[in-house]
């Protein structure tokens, strides 16, 4: 029988969705530079799409922990 409900992520699971979160702002971020200082109207329009994709990224990631929140444990382990 499968059931449906989440289980709690470890905390291996926990480090790599926050360093996949930083690193998404780092990449954002190098967007937005290269958005902000590049003459070719192409580059900037490519940019400004993968501005779009890391943010997109970063809010499923934070969902993500959200909605494990409520599965974590109330003391350490």
């Amino acid at each position: 029988m499968q059931s449906n409900q989440m289980q709690a992520l470890s905390g291996k699971e926990l480090e790599y969705i926050a360093d996949t979160i930083s690193n998404e702002d780092l990449l954002l971020k190098q967007c937005v530079a290269t958005a902000a200082t590049t003459q070719n109207e192409k580059v900037r329009q490519i940019c400004m799409q993968h501005m779009q994709d890391h943010t997109q990224n970063m809010t499923t990631l934070t969902q993500l922990i959200q909605q494990h929140q409520q599965y974590a444990p109330t003391s350490p382990q």
